[in-house]
């Protein structure tokens, strides 16, 4: 399968950096394709609503930014990883602009499988994150792989690598 990753830590060496190339090792041992891609480094702005995508635009973004390079990356993607970290109760603004984003074309093609990866200092401050990613799946038709969480004492540990090779397994 053709697999994508959105890291969105701006941490390089962080805990969700550690989680996305723990997924893509799995994943690539697995013989999938994966690309991983560290979105908190791309200049991505938010979705403007001007709905120049939906009318003159074709589906297509009035706004060249990073983006542009996702697009073809997202169209091809059959499985869609969010690795995000956790600051404040939801998904990181680094993860929240190319998903916007991507409602000039709806919803990607051949997204069939998702899977979300988030790590936090603090327990239980993931149920908004959560719910907007199943949200996500709903809308775009996509079926749930898994989801793996890890708080302080969580990151960086054997515990949570299995836990990401058991929704590696999943696909």
């Amino acid at each position: 399968m053709n697999i994508l990753i959105l890291q969105a830590s701006p941490r390089a060496k962080g805990n969700t950096a550690w989680m996305a190339e723990e997924y893509k090792k799995a994943a690539e041992a697995a013989g999938h394709q994966v690309t991983l891609v560290n979105v908190s480094k791309k200049k991505i702005a938010g979705c403007l609503a001007c709905e120049y995508c939906h009318n003159k635009g074709n589906g297509n973004c009035i706004q060249k930014d990073d983006m542009q390079e996702l697009y073809p990356l997202m169209a091809e993607a059959e499985v869609l990883v969010l690795a995000a970290p956790i600051y404040y109760f939801t998904l990181c603004a680094q993860i929240q602009a190319p998903i916007q984003r991507m409602y000039c074309v709806n919803a990607p093609a051949k997204v069939k499988k998702m899977a979300l990866l988030m790590s936090s200092y603090s327990p239980g401050v993931y149920n908004g994150a959560t719910a907007e990613y199943h949200d996500i799946c709903n809308y775009w038709h996509a079926e749930d792989s898994g989801i793996v969480t890890a708080k302080i004492d969580e990151q960086k540990t054997d515990e949570t690598k299995q836990k990401i090779q058991a929704i590696v397994n999943n696909l």
